[in-house]
């Protein structure tokens, strides 16, 4: 495995500290804190973040009837992992989860608790993988049948936008129809404060984090059939009762694969 290097802040670690969690070195506090200090606002959207990915899971399971989920870049766990959420709503679900940060792999056993009646695990390969992604999927998932695609917070870290639609494209081609992709971004055009705290971020050396216009997340969605109410600030999509709603530069929302 490769070593974890504690003296460079570390996205996913950061993300882990705001989220209030304990996985983190003193350089990511002090990183999160540089942060925050700059943009106070990224700690409610790193919350916002994680708040859409379960109300979105749960609408997968209850209303769409998903019982597989494909889950790649999963970052550090926290609370209410994909695998949580769905089997708190349909024991039976499958989870697949993907990345190749020694430091996720490191926590990778946090990610493997299931159900009796369900299965959970992990593969150690990058996003840039589609096609190795599809076939390890394969050995726990069967992908004749209905899956969701949960990309969150991850296509921000992809150099190129070009790019990351292509990988997005290639991993839906390996899903049959009725799949669903989930995805939600830190997004442009909403917060100047926040574009400015990430640029800056980009500018230290760190794995930087290219927020998208929302025309591009958009874009990610092409060909799909949008879950009302399409894509949108995340704190928008489907809120809980009385939740606030304030937009933030975080988008998402959820495509149906015809």
């Amino acid at each position: 495995m490769t070593e974890i290097d504690t003296s460079v802040p570390h996205s996913a670690r950061i993300w882990n500290y705001w989220l209030g969690g304990k996985d983190n070195y003193p350089v990511d506090e002090a990183a999160g804190d540089d942060y925050a200090g700059v943009f106070p606002g990224i700690v409610t959207i790193a919350r916002s973040s994680r708040a859409f990915l379960g109300r979105s899971i749960r609408y997968l399971v209850l209303e769409a009837g998903v019982r597989q989920f494909l889950d790649v870049g999963t970052g550090l766990p926290t609370v209410d992992n994909t695998h949580e959420v769905a089997q708190r709503h349909a024991p039976e679900s499958k989870i697949v989860y993907v990345d190749n940060d020694p430091l996720v792999l490191a926590h990778a056993r946090a990610l493997l608790t299931s159900t009796p009646e369900g299965t959970t695990a992990y593969e150690d390969l990058s996003l840039y993988e589609p096609e190795s992604i599809l076939a390890a999927a394969g050995r726990t998932l069967d992908l004749t049948q209905p899956t969701a695609l949960i990309l969150s917070g991850i296509l921000g870290h992809v150099d190129g936008y070009e790019r990351a639609r292509d990988l997005v494209r290639t991993l839906l081609s390996g899903l049959p129809s009725g799949s669903h992709l989930c995805i939600n971004d830190g997004s442009r055009g909403t917060d100047p404060a926040y574009e400015a705290a990430q640029d800056a971020y980009n500018e230290t050396g760190a794995v930087p984090y290219f927020l998208r216009p929302v025309e591009q997340i958009e874009g990610y969605f092409e060909g799909l059939d949008l879950v009302d109410p399409g894509i949108v600030s995340v704190p928008l999509w489907r809120p809980e009762p009385g939740a606030d709603t304030t937009p933030i530069g975080q988008h998402g929302g959820v495509g149906r694969k015809p």
